[in-house]
């Protein structure tokens, strides 16, 4: 078979997928496990779409690490749908819901939260324009807190969060959807973390959860059905069709993942592939500018800006012709963005960097 040209896909999502998962779906996507069917034909009750389903659950676990006492939820509606659900299943009328501010995804999920009950603001990095994450190490949080929520990579601002806040008995929330299974993770830490499939799990259309089984067992009866976690917990996230065929190319993704070494592999991979494009950056002499903090650089999402918009127009147009997709920085902020999400090969990395120093050579 001739070898497919494939293009320098820098997306922030839908994104990147691993050929080798891609070129696997398309073998079983007509007759899969012989059935005569394609999975996207067959039951969600069937034997055979129920062992997928179960198959994608323990690859989760496993590479995770997940410990006893959590559960593995496949919702859909995306990681804005949570940023309502959390605060309506684990929001008391006495409570207040604790957010950390970093950029445009926490004011979303802030902004969500505010429509359902109280809602208090304890770190923000809005006064460093969201360039870092705030200091964490002193939290003060009111005695009456239902959880603490925070957004543990910034897609947008391209800041990561390094480390994460010790909350004692406050259960501690993170949205990862754009830096999940990218490092390892002591998921022990978390009353709960979930993500939009779109950026490192998937393709677009299933949302991950990943809970401790108290926090999502009782929800509240007033909460619509297809809103409580409890409903999605006592039926294996099989109450209603799932989005089956994104969770059986979720299953694929898990197992290229092992295939990498698990999360350590990837996170080197991931080191060495970020590092290529930031050293472009830093060694350009002030004709690249990095917009994140050095301490709080995203492996995922590397924002950089140039001398002004008109060139940063230039090196968009440039690089389209050049094969690569999805460097335009977000409508939002403007600037420029790779997104080196863990299926982004590194030869794209590499050939991203080499075009930098070309475009400086040419336009510098």
């Amino acid at each position: 078979m001739e070898a497919v040209k494939r293009a320098y896909n820098f997306n922030a999502g839908p994104a990147a997928l691993p050929l080798e998962v891609l070129q696997q779906a398309q073998e079983q996507f007509v007759d899969f496990r012989e059935t005569g069917m394609s999975i996207m034909e067959m039951s969600h009750r069937g034997g055979v779409y129920e062992s997928v389903h179960n198959e994608t659950i323990d690859s989760l676990k496993r590479i995770l690490s997940i410990p006893d006492g959590y559960q593995v939820l496949f919702l859909q509606g995306g990681a804005s749908t949570q940023f309502a659900m959390i605060p309506m299943n684990l929001l008391g009328a006495d409570q207040t819901a604790c957010y950390i501010h970093t950029g445009s995804w926490a004011d979303k999920a802030i902004k969500e939260a505010k429509l359902i009950g109280s809602t208090v603001v304890v770190a923000s990095s809005e006064a460093d324009k969201f360039t870092k994450t705030p200091d964490v190490s002193g939290l003060e949080l009111p005695e009456n807190a239902a959880y603490l929520h925070l957004t543990s990579n910034e897609t947008i601002e391209g800041v990561q969060f390094k480390q994460f806040p010790d909350t004692g008995s406050v259960p501690l929330i993170a949205d990862m959807s754009s830096d999940i299974l990218s490092r390892p993770l002591e998921v022990s830490k978390f009353g709960m973390i979930y993500a939009g499939a779109q950026k490192n799990l998937g393709p677009s259309g299933v949302t991950v959860v990943i809970a401790r089984q108290d926090l999502v067992e009782n929800s509240p009866k007033h909460v619509p059905t297809m809103l409580r976690y409890s409903t999605h917990t006592a039926n294996n996230s099989l109450y209603n069709t799932p989005p089956s065929f994104g969770i059986y190319m979720v299953g694929l993704v898990l197992k290229w993942i092992e295939n990498q070494g698990g999360l350590l592999g990837v996170e080197k991979k991931n080191a060495e592939k970020s590092g290529l494009i930031y050293n472009a950056i830093d060694g350009s002499g002030g004709f690249y500018r990095g917009v994140s903090d050095l301490t709080n650089r995203s492996m995922m999402n590397i924002t950089f800006r140039l001398q002004n918009e008109e060139l940063e127009k230039q090196f968009v147009k440039e690089s389209e012709q050049a094969g690569f997709v999805g460097l335009k920085g977000h409508r939002s902020v403007g600037g420029l963005r790779a997104s080196a999400y863990n299926a982004v090969p590194y030869e794209a990395c590499e050939a991203l960097a080499q075009f930098m120093k070309q475009f400086q050579e040419k336009h510098g």
